[in-house]
């Protein structure tokens, strides 16, 4: 989350009278993210997050929404959008789609034990299950089509060994995404940002999961090494803590055991969203936008990443 579009309080007062939720009483903007523009509004009649969608355009935005709210009425803690009295969850703000949704309680955990691991394997695999008869489609927006779109623009920012390593990965996970056995994986809308800042507890009890505007359909081995590769590991040299790799992972297989086809492609997912990761966050440090509050993540973490997953070959 950041600020890119400023909003003033008047604004957001005369904004906020299409909905049935009282008035005004604390309007903040969020500093952390990347991607959109992020207040806390809290009302005479709850706590609120609103969003206005920098990047993502208005028609693509039904699928979050709608994942949100479906996750929500399956009982699975996650903001649900707020419509208006018109019925509708999607808006528009200074000229920019824009959402209300519900304020999730509870704070994050950045040093994580096995005990939260282990809370959100269980989460996740629950979020899989919930999402499997959810209609919506999209592709994950930050995939291999992206990828191939986005590494050309980042070479020239790389050094030859930085250069070698992420178009041998690229081709690497071409060719794997191409195979019958990934064809065949289980797959769904998933959340596929799933770190340790977009997840509360209150105390040590997982309280909710947010910051969706990055899910899409792709395989549920992806979304599982995506959380393995931020919840499991050591920030200092990407190496896996055995005892919160094997917390996350038993905790996921106890809720929804994986398939012999996801065991053995487990470790090239792991270095699939090592690379995601890493290409990204080399787009937002190289390739940057202007924004209030914002400060881009380090691109070498997760080039140390995926050199890990590499070895571990």
């Amino acid at each position: 989350m950041a600020v890119f579009t400023p909003l003033d309080a008047a604004e957001v007062d005369t904004w906020l009278a299409r909905f049935d939720l009282g008035t005004r009483t604390e309007l903040q903007g969020i500093a952390s993210g990347i991607e959109n523009t992020n207040y806390f509004l809290s009302t005479t009649r709850g706590r609120f997050v609103l969003t206005l969608f920098e990047r993502l355009r208005t028609e693509q935005l039904p699928f979050y929404l709608g994942l949100m709210h479906h996750l929500a009425a399956h009982g699975i803690p996650v903001p649900d959008p707020m419509p208006a009295r018109n019925g509708q969850t999607l808006h528009t703000l200074k000229g920019k789609p824009a959402a209300l949704v519900t304020r999730l309680k509870g704070s994050s955990h950045l040093q994580p034990a096995p005990v939260h691991c282990a809370q959100v394997g269980h989460w996740l695999a629950r979020m899989h299950l919930a999402a499997q008869d959810y209609a919506g489609i999209q592709p994950n927006l930050r995939g291999l089509e992206w990828q191939r779109r986005t590494i050309p623009a980042l070479l020239p920012y790389l050094t030859a060994e930085q250069h070698a390593l992420i178009s041998t990965e690229l081709d690497h996970q071409t060719r794997i995404a191409a195979s019958p056995a990934y064809a065949d994986l289980p797959r769904s809308a998933v959340h596929a940002d799933l770190f340790r800042d977009n997840v509360l507890f209150d105390g040590d009890i997982l309280s909710g999961v947010f910051d969706f505007y990055f899910a899409g359909v792709d395989t549920w081995v992806f979304d599982l090494a995506v959380a393995l590769n931020d919840w499991c590991i050591h920030l200092d040299t990407g190496a896996f803590d055995p005892a919160r790799h094997d917390a996350l992972l038993h905790a996921y297989e106890a809720a929804r055991p994986l398939q012999a086809a996801e065991r053995a492609l487990l470790p090239d997912a792991l270095r699939a969203a090592a690379l995601r990761f890493w290409t990204s966050r080399l787009a937002d440090f190289h390739l940057p936008r202007d924004a209030h509050l914002l400060t881009p993540h380090d691109p070498a973490h997760f080039e140390r990443v995926l050199r890990q997953r590499i070895a571990a070959r």
